[in-house]
């Protein structure tokens, strides 16, 4: 089994010889998502199979990592663990997709090849929440609090619209 991870592959050849590739790969060598993440110590496990079913060249596997993300309720750490699998059919030209099976999600390679490590952090960006927060409630009371108060500081006071309405109804005598 290689553990070493080449850094240019040739997905089209790697289908048709089966070719399987495992390894790791460091946050470090993937910047659009390091710079998402709190910390940048730690490495992807990449599980790869390279096939074709039928004239469709594909590739299967996962991936699996911990990602420490910024939490947007709080703005500290939070962790996120990915096992994402990986199902994609790699067709050549735009027109080719729609041949592709329904379970298989499209790879347009327009060059022979391709960077290990950007096939891996697009399927990791598309794994990450809109917005990640802890599971529990994270706002420290006090910050919440300052931040009501300052609100309410800055925001005029209006006048309630329905109490006109109160008004009409102590009027017509109505309890």
């Amino acid at each position: 089994m290689q553990n070493r991870l080449p850094e240019i592959i040739e997905p089209l050849n790697l289908a048709d010889k089966r070719g399987e590739l495992h390894g790791q790969l460091p946050f470090n060598t993937l910047p659009r998502l390091s710079e998402k993440l709190v910390s940048h110590d730690g490495v992807v496990d990449v599980n790869l199979y390279f096939g074709r079913e039928g004239r469709t060249p594909y590739i299967d596997g996962n991936l699996e990592t911990t990602l420490f993300l910024i939490c947007q309720k709080c703005l500290q750490g939070v962790e996120f663990k990915v096992n994402n699998a990986v199902k994609l059919g790699i067709v050549t030209k735009f027109e080719y997709i729609e041949r592709l099976p329904l379970d298989y999600e499209p790879l347009l390679v327009e060059e022979e090849t391709l960077l290990l490590s950007t096939l891996v952090e697009d399927e990791l960006l598309l794994s990450l929440p809109d917005y990640p927060k802890h599971e529990y409630d994270c706002m420290v009371e006090g910050v919440a609090k300052e931040v009501v108060s300052a609100f309410d500081e800055i925001a005029p006071e209006k006048p309630n619209p329905f109490s006109v309405l109160a008004h009409l109804k102590k009027s017509t005598g109505e309890p």
